[in-house]
């Protein structure tokens, strides 16, 4: 058991140490002799030498000052020098009888994590070097370094030599103070943040995470990148500060690890130094499968220089760079190398290694028996020796700048004050045409499509933003738009109320108008009110043309023939007041509505209190006192009822009119899409005042009917009268509650079909079997037939 034990751990211990392995070496890599690595020839990153030869310089100059191997990552940069040395010892106006030449700093290189070991180099013989380097013609070298800031930080500490450095912009090596002899040729990356987030803007990246090294340039970024984002409604979904300490680094290694796996950021921003700590995190995420978008700079050339990398996850990077000439004649330089001028070594065993991108199997790897008869013309056909960085680019430029320092010493001497080679021109980009993008991208994600990366999904027109408590702003919830408010573009925080004469569609996108609204004649609801009032208006008015005609009849006159006409004519004009309600309203119709009605319907009512009152009266002559009753009965008494309530009416009518008179009133919310016009009471008291006292008039009526209904007499209309305030209390105590509950254009329709059946019940209770008996039963309407008291 304890021998199973031991190992299993030593096979754990194993495997952890194959995996540390894989992170830190490349899948494919060169199998070299430790002697070579001491020579300083494989290191990654060297400086140059440049100084001028007041003579020509002999074929194999630099099969002399080159005799041995370049670094693959120096490559590039060793080809832009022979370039650029090449065209300036071509140019006659630039640096006459003089040739511009290089060497190479091979003991200034640095390993992979930009540590420069100073203490080794100075141990090794092979790698010793001074501060300055003065050819046979006593002329002082000019140094290039890059693309690290680190080495050329730690040069200019231990040298005073001239130096350029032909990497990306750092602040540190601006100060003159503490670095008076080092000068940057790269331009500063000012707008580098306003530029990803334009990017973001383009594609609608709203959750992005952020990468950075722990120094000032990363802090620097992110400063201003928050800002930025900030201002245009973009959120960092995670900042991960990667230490520059290695140590420091092992300890949260897999906290950032999973930063990356488990956020849901798609689009990820990458920005720091090269051969650092922020590189070690770039291979482990490659290993562990982080299909994201990275947004870098373009100093990380790892996707095209680092062949221990796979394309596949890194596949679809999108790389800031900054703005570069194109140097036509790069391309026909690479084309027509010399081997016998150049030296040989510098190209052969580095084009293996790039043109082939380590295609050979795990078994055999060390590339020991390849040959290749022309390598240079296989250098014309790589893609990644065609294509200058822009440490390439700078590095040109470096050159260049050098050259006319040396030329401008040499004008000095000679008294001379200009230089053949014009001005450069100064090229700025409109406001328009700051961002540059082709839309035909194949990304890492797959496809064309632009992949999405938001912390919530757009709120599409017609619903708001509701932010989640302690989340980003770009964490939200979408909800509907309230009732009559729209929003019409994506991610409103607030839904805009439409006018009152508008409304809302159905997605609530838009607001449409509304389509006035109000109980027309042309509506079937209208016509069918309006044909029902003129048709009760024209039976009240034949009724009333039979009473007329048939005046002298025995049940005309029981029944009073004068209240019978008066309680006819305001019956007529009770069915026509209904008609004011039907129609576009204004001022006037509003006005008249209410108090036309309430005077009309109080004139009837008070007529059949009248005629009530007459019914009791005459049955109470016989009885003591009855010669008093029937002086009122001949002086008519019973008729100033009539005028004393409608006065009354009247007067409450006043009232309102003066405090508080109906008016026009819209009403938005009783049919969706329409504005329904009505009147409005306007006193709802006094509207109810009116109603009130029309109330127990009726009340008062249907009393001093139901008590006479048993009197005896053929033509005792006391039975009438009573039903007929029976239906009509029951039409107007239903109306109230049922007027209440409704609104708009049926809140009209309750009124007018009330006005219309308290009405018709006045007309049919009362005038209808008198009709029956005039038209009809002739005979019954005969006195001789019957006995009894006739009242007049």
């Amino acid at each position: 058991m304890k021998k199973m034990c031991a190992l299993t751990i030593s096979f754990l211990l194993l495997k952890f140490s194959l995996i540390l392995c894989c992170l830190k070496e490349p899948i494919c890599f060169w199998r070299i002799k430790s002697s070579e690595y001491n020579d300083g020839n494989l290191q990654s990153e060297c400086g140059y030498f440049v100084w001028t030869m007041k003579k020509l310089m002999k074929d194999d100059f630099y099969n002399v000052w080159l005799d041995f191997r370049i670094p693959a990552s120096e490559y590039e940069f060793v080809l832009v020098m022979f370039f650029a040395t090449n065209e300036i010892n071509k140019n006659p106006d630039l640096l006459p009888n003089t040739s511009l030449v290089f060497s190479v700093m091979a003991g200034n290189c640095q390993d992979s994590l930009g540590n420069l070991d100073i203490q080794y180099m100075l141990t090794n013989d092979s790698l010793n070097y001074v501060n300055y380097v003065c050819d046979i013609d006593d002329s002082c070298a000019i140094g290039l370094t890059g693309p690290s800031w680190k080495t050329s930080l730690k040069l200019a500490i231990d040298s005073w030599t001239p130096t350029v450095f032909f990497g990306p912009f750092n602040p540190k090596l601006s100060d003159h103070d503490h670095f008076p002899y080092v000068h940057q040729i790269a331009t500063k990356d000012t707008h580098l943040s306003h530029g990803m987030v334009s990017l973001m803007l383009h594609f609608r990246w709203t959750w992005i995470g952020l990468v950075i090294s722990d120094d000032d340039q990363g802090v620097q970024l992110h400063s201003d990148l928050r800002e930025e984002s900030q201002r245009h409604g973009i959120c960092l979904a995670f900042v991960n500060v990667i230490p520059e300490t290695m140590k420091i680094y092992m300890t949260r290694g897999n906290m950032y690890d999973k930063q990356i796996m488990t956020s849901s950021a798609k689009v990820v921003i990458i920005y720091g130094e090269m051969n650092s700590t922020l590189e070690i995190s770039f291979r482990r995420w490659a290993y562990l499968g982080a299909r994201r978008i990275w947004i870098t700079t373009s100093q990380w050339d790892v996707i095209t220089n680092k062949k221990d990398f796979s394309l596949d996850l890194f596949h679809g990077t999108v790389t800031f760079a900054h703005h570069k000439g194109w140097i036509a004649k790069f391309k026909n330089f690479m084309q027509t190398m010399n081997t016998s001028k150049y030296p040989i070594n510098i190209s052969q065993s580095v084009l293996r290694w790039n043109y082939f991108n380590c295609s050979v199997s795990k078994n055999s790897i060390k590339m020991d028996h390849f040959t290749c008869e022309n390598p240079l013309e296989l250098t014309a056909l790589h893609n990644y020796d065609m294509a200058l960085s822009d440490e390439g680019y700078n590095l040109y430029n470096a050159v260049y700048a050098v050259a006319h320092t040396y030329h401008e010493h040499i004008l000095q001497q000679v008294e001379s004050q200009k230089m053949a080679e014009d001005k450069g021109e100064y090229t700025e980009c409109q406001q328009s045409q700051q961002l540059h993008i082709s839309e035909d991208l194949e990304w890492a994600t797959g496809g064309t499509s632009v992949p999405s990366s938001m912390c919530s999904v757009t709120c599409t027109p017609g619903f708001r933003k509701i932010h989640q408590k302690e989340t980003a702003d770009c964490c939200f919830d979408c909800v509907q738009c309230p009732e009559n408010e729209v929003s019409n573009e994506t991610d409103m925080e607030q839904c805009v109320r439409c006018p009152d004469d508008q409304y809302a569609n159905l997605e609530q996108t838009h607001c449409l108008q509304r389509a006035v609204s109000f109980l027309a004649y042309e509506d079937p609801l209208g016509m069918a009110l309006g044909c029902m009032a003129l048709s009760f208006t024209a039976i009240t008015i034949l009724v009333l043309v039979t009473f007329v005609k048939y005046r002298d009849t025995p049940i005309v006159k029981a029944n009073n023939c004068i209240l019978s006409y008066i309680l006819l004519i305001s019956l007529v004009f009770c069915f026509l007041c209904s008609l004011l309600f039907i129609g576009h309203p204004n001022q006037v119709t509003c006005i008249l509505q209410q108090t036309t009605f309430g005077l009309f319907f109080t004139v009837a009512v008070s007529t059949v209190l009248a005629k009530t009152i007459t019914v009791v009266m005459a049955f109470k002559l016989t009885t003591p006192g009855g010669r008093m009753r029937g002086m009122m009965m001949m002086t008519g008494a019973p008729k100033l009822v009539i005028p004393i309530c409608t006065l009354i009416q009247l007067v409450l009518c006043g009232i309102w009119l003066l405090t508080s008179p109906p008016f026009i009133d819209r009403d938005i919310q009783s049919e969706h899409g329409k504005t329904v016009i009505f009147c409005n009471t306007g006193s709802v008291l006094a509207f109810h005042v009116v109603l009130g006292y029309l109330g127990s008039l009726a009340l008062g009526s249907f009393t001093v009917a139901f008590l006479a209904r048993n009197l005896p007499d053929r033509f005792n209309e006391a039975k009438f009268l009573t039903f007929s305030m029976l239906v009509f209390c029951s039409v107007w105590i239903t109306f109230l509650p049922v007027y209440h509950s409704t609104r708009g254009k049926v809140m009209v329709v309750v009124e007018v079909f009330s006005i219309l059946a308290s009405s018709a019940g006045l007309l049919g209770c009362i005038f209808v079997p008198k009709c029956y008996a005039i038209l009809v039963r002739p005979d019954s309407n005969c006195i001789q037939k019957y006995k009894g008291k006739l009242l007049y």
